[in-house]
Parts: structure tokens; C-alpha cells; sequence
């Protein structure tokens, strides 16, 4: 099998955790002896061991006192660098060095500074046989999450709406009327359980009282995140139950309620995506989906503070209603979902 094989398994494997590792990436390892895997395994959860660690202990399990011999002559795939730095848990390139294993093929070289090129160094230090850049841009897409926290410093931001087919994204008298169909709102929900947070304004909080759980698919809620400058939402809405942990972003107070947080900001009419996005960066917020209204969505889509923009178009037209946001980007994918329409598209131009 080519390395391409080996690390798009790491990669499989890697996305069995995710929305559970935020903010580190998503990893997964492979260990192959003479064309055969003899251990692999990934990053489960934040906090908790390794990709590497995790193959190695597989390795063990199941060859007992044969696996360091075994180790010594196998090779280890992972599709980012092993970690170099002591963090929640020992670097990982220790590890490999430790056992002596005889070569390490890799996807993306960690752009962490406490990492970047220091795990390859080690390897390479030891007399460990390193390749790298197998299937970069494959690997940097699949941790695009995890590349654009630490390169720029704010989360992955998605857009995501849905409008008629006629372009219309809301009522013009504010109350509540779905667009898209169930298969679309089970869609987003799974969503929400791969996302670190998903965001909302004042209006849409209010007219909608939404929950903003993850409630129809299985996985966990999203933090929910809420820009309320005056604190107008009342306390009996959907968003301050005990469900999941809610962000208020106000002028008026920074306190704790329970799973309330209220994040006091200053002049929230100047900046307010500039200030919303490094906020969250602070908080170790990897990824959010911003689902609006449409102001909230137009001042990311102004300021051109977006990522990905994730659009349902229903085959359903209304007579008038509050036109939806204009997009400006690379349009990848097309799917059919039930009798909507969901268009995917990158932001191209940052």
C-alpha cells in the first residue's frame, strides 16, 4: 500500500473524534509492519492521550513482549507532526524515539510554535527516517479548524442560512417561518455537535427563541453565543436553560450564572465580528457557526471574517420578506437534501 493509503486512513480514523478535541487537532496513527497494520489508533478526547501513544499501546495489546522488537522495524504514519512540548500530555516524538521505530511518514508539519519542525527535528536527531508532506493539502483542509486558530489567530467561522428559492431569508414583520425541511434542520444539527459554538443576535433570539441544541442528532450541544448589548433577551427564553453553556456578549456587565456567562464589550456598534472572532480566540473557541440574523451575518460578510458559508435553498418562493445575504466566494459543493438545495462555499479571497 502507498503512503497516500496509509495517512488517509489517519485521517478516517482522525474524524471519529470530531467536535471532541477542540482546541487541539484532529490526529490519527497508523503503524504498519511489511505491509501490514499492527496498530493505530487516534485522539479521542482533549486532554486525553494521543494519537501515537494510543497505536503504540494497540501494538502492545496485541503482541505483547514481540511488539518492541516489532516497533523497531515498523513504520508510523500520522497526518500532523508528533507533537514536541509538554502539554496535557508528554510529546509524542519521545515517544517514537523511545521505541526506536524505523520511519515516520507524515501529513502536515504542525504550525504550533511549540511544535513547528521541532517533532521532525527530534525523529530525524535519533536516526529515525522521516517523510513529510504526504497529501498536505488533503490533511491541512481536514484540521482547517485547527490551522486557522493558530495562523490567524480567531476560529473557523461558517455562515449558515437558508432562503427561498426566490432569495428571501426572513419575514419582514420579524415572526418565525421555516424555509427549509427537516432533513435540512437534522443536517444542521449534526453540524452543531462538529462546531465549538454557534452564534446568534439579539432579533433572532428573541423573535425566534431558538435552542440552539444539537437535540436531533446524537453528539454533544455547541456553546451557545448570543450579542445582546443591552441585555433585552428575556431570562425565559430557550438560551438560558441549563442544556449547554451560553456566552451573552453586552455593554453592560461581565458576570457568571451558572452556565450564563456575560462578556462585557465596549462599543459594540464599531468592529463587532473583529472583536466577537479574537474574543473567542481568547477562549480557546476553535470553530462557530454564525447562523444571524441577517445583520450579524452581513457584518462577517462585510468585514470579509469568514471561512465557509453553508446556504439551504428551499424550492418554496414568498411573495416578499427580508432579502437574504449576498455571498462573494468559491462555490465547492452542491447537494440535495430532501427538496432543499444546500450550496457550500470558501472564502477565496481573504
Amino acid at each position: 500500500m502507498s503512503d497516500e493509503f496509509y495517512i488517509n486512513r489517519c485521517l478516517d480514523l482522525a474524524a471519529l473524534a470530531m467536535g471532541n478535541v477542540s482546541p487541539n487537532p484532529m490526529v490519527g496513527c497508523v503503524i504498519v509492519l511489511d505491509g501490514k497494520i499492527i496498530g493505530e489508533g487516534y485522539h479521542h478526547e482533549y486532554g486525553k492521550a494521543h494519537a501515537e501513544p494510543t497505536a503504540i499501546k494497540a501494538v502492545f495489546d496485541a503482541y505483547g513482549n514481540e511488539a518492541e522488537n516489532l516497533l523497531k522495524q515498523a513504520t508510523a504514519y500520522v497526518n500532523l507532526e508528533p507533537c514536541a512540548h509538554f502539554g496535557k500530555t508528554p510529546p509524542c516524538a519521545d515517544l517514537l524515539v523511545k521505541h526506536r521505530l524505523k520511519k515516520v511518514v507524515i501529513g502536515n508539519r504542525d504550525p504550533f510554535s511549540g511544535v513547528d519542525g521541532k517533532g521532525i527535528e527530534k525523529l530525524k536527531n535519533a536516526g529515525i527516517e522521516v517523510v513529510s508532506g504526504i497529501l498536505d493539502d488533503k490533511c491541512r483542509y481536514f484540521n482547517r479548524r485547527f490551522f486557522t486558530r493558530i495562523q490567524k489567530q480567531r476560529p473557523y467561522i461558517i455562515l449558515k442560512w437558508a432562503e427561498t428559492a426566490n432569495g428571501y431569508f426572513a419575514t419582514k414583520d420579524g415572526h418565525q417561518k421555516w424555509i427549509s425541511g427537516a432533513l435540512a434542520k437534522r443536517l444542521a444539527h449534526r453540524w452543531r455537535t462538529e462546531e465549538d459554538a454557534i452564534l446568534i443576535g439579539k432579533q433572532t433570539a428573541i423573535m425566534d427563541n431558538p435552542q440552539l441544541t444539537s437535540r436531533e442528532w446524537p453528539g454533544k450541544n455547541p456553546i451557545r453565543l448570543v450579542i445582546d448589548k443591552n441585555l433585552q433577551v428575556p431570562l425565559s427564553n430557550h438560551i438560558f436553560n441549563t442544556e449547554a453553556k451560553t456566552i451573552i456578549f453586552n455593554e453592560i456587565k461581565t458576570d457568571v450564572v451558572g452556565d450564563i456567562h456575560y462578556i462585557q464589550m465596549e462599543d459594540m456598534h464599531f468592529y463587532l465580528a473583529q472583536k466577537i472572532a479574537f474574543q473567542l480566540y481568547l477562549m480557546d473557541v476553535q470553530s462557530v457557526i454564525v447562523e444571524g440574523g441577517a445583520n450579524i451575518l452581513n457584518q462577517f460578510l462585510n468585514t470579509n471574517l469568514w471561512d465557509e458559508a453553508r446556504i439551504f435553498t428551499s424550492s418554496t418562493s414568498w411573495s416578499d420578506g427580508v432579502s437574504s445575504p449576498n455571498i462573494n466566494g468559491s462555490l465547492q459543493e452542491t447537494l440535495q437534501i430532501g427538496n432543499d438545495k444546500l450550496s457550500i462555499y470558501l472564502n477565496n479571497i481573504e
